[in-house]
């Protein structure tokens, strides 16, 4: 085994993806169209659906949450639409997709209902990751839906998007909806074994990379360029969507989806490449808050309420005092002592307005207030981050 300067390892795979794909809690599976549509018999390769069905049956009995994100609607609408996928014009492209999205969802239900896991359908737009109040509604549907043991089936929703309003593919979907739900995992799995030094295709004396701990300029410029026929739609997408995931906190695997039990072979040691995550995904949830965005508005809270944050907890309503801005659910808004000063940011759960109607009030009011039953905190624990500026509660001045 070889280590390179920028923190790759060549050559023999390691145990590191075993493990940590054994160890993960969160599961994001990318599917190509490639694996799950078999061209040669115009149909869903259901041989192979089983296979990757029971994989995730297995994941899932470990514990495991599960969340597949699938290409292979416009391929499998053009199929059934009589369409030529080479020349398809936008509209053709939507119709396909419209039309792809029932068989997919119907394939994916029949064969994860052989191990009685229930799936569900997911359509999402790059709103729905990049817009916070969109984002969090996403997230909170597919945080339920895997709570109560299901399997999120997600896709682009191609049957409206344009070229200007699309993810463009399915790599980087994949790591979206990963940093959105907190994954500790994402396996994409693909017609290529993992990253090489150079196109394999091209070059015989290319060498594969087992782990990657840090995505350089180097490591992107071993995809080629966008155009190219080992990038076009792949390494250069997978290393993208690898930057998204490893920085949100989630380790990623690139491997040969083509065997029949591809996470399976993993475990066994098939040849495959990690890119380990850059931070927990707390830690990088939180890093974001910190210096991602700019407040939309401020809480500004009692005494109590900073001795409750400092111990890690929630901020309810109850410690609030006033409320300022126009935020709406999901914004970014600073946290401010009586004093003035800020002493945390967080994403809230509720719009100013709402806001306004329960501060100072018990969580237990909060329906009768509002005439409906929101969360019990105004920000929650996992969504402050707290500045490290001195200001101490009345506990700590005693």
């Amino acid at each position: 085994m070889v280590a390179l300067e920028n923190g790759t390892v060549l050559a023999g795979q390691t145990r590191a993806a075993k493990d940590a794909l054994k160890a993960a809690r969160t599961v994001v599976i990318k599917v190509g169209s490639a694996l799950l549509v078999d061209e040669q018999n115009n149909a869903i390769n259901h041989a192979w659906l089983t296979g990757i069905s029971e994989d995730i049956a297995a994941l899932k009995s470990s514990g495991a949450s599960v969340i597949v994100v699938s290409s292979g609607a416009i391929a499998l609408g053009s199929l059934n639409l009589g369409l030529n996928q080479k020349t398809l014009q936008l509209e053709e492209k939507q119709a396909a997709a419209a039309a792809g999205q029932v068989t997919l969802a119907h394939a994916w239900m029949t064969a994860l209902a052989t191990h009685n896991i229930q799936t569900a359908q997911i359509l999402l737009s790059p709103d729905d990751t990049e817009t916070r109040r969109r984002h969090l509604n996403a997230r909170a549907t597919m945080t339920t839906l895997l709570s109560l043991g299901a399997v999120p089936v997600v896709n682009e929703n191609d049957t409206v998007a344009t070229a200007e309003i699309r993810f463009g593919d399915n790599d980087r979907l994949a790591a979206r909806v990963a940093a959105m739900l907190g994954a500790d995992m994402l396996v994409l799995l693909s017609d290529v074994d993992g990253l090489y030094t150079v196109n394999p295709h091209d070059d015989k004396n290319a060498e594969h990379i087992a782990t990657v701990t840090s995505i350089t300029p180097d490591i992107m410029n071993m995809a080629g360029t966008a155009n190219a026929s080992y990038a076009s739609g792949g390494m250069v997408t997978k290393l993208e969507a690898a930057r998204i995931a490893t920085s949100a906190g989630c380790s990623m695997i690139i491997c040969n989806g083509r065997d029949p039990r591809p996470l399976t072979a993993i475990g066994a040691g098939a040849r495959n490449t990690i890119f380990t995550a850059e931070a927990s995904p707390p830690t990088a949830r939180k890093k974001w808050i910190a210096g991602a965005l700019s407040p939309k508005g401020k809480l500004v809270i009692d005494n109590g309420a900073i001795t409750a944050l400092r111990k890690g907890r929630s901020l309810l309503p109850a410690g609030v005092t006033t409320i300022g801005g126009n935020f709406e659910r999901g914004d970014l808004i600073a946290v401010e002592s009586r004093d003035g000063i800020v002493i945390g940011h967080g994403l809230s759960a509720y719009s100013a307005k709402d806001a306004a109607r329960i501060k100072g009030h018990k969580s237990s009011e909060i329906e009768a207030l509002l005439g409906y039953r929101g969360r019990d905190e105004l920000i929650h624990a996992d969504n402050i981050v707290m500045n490290d500026n001195g200001v101490a509660s009345d506990e700590e001045r005693q």
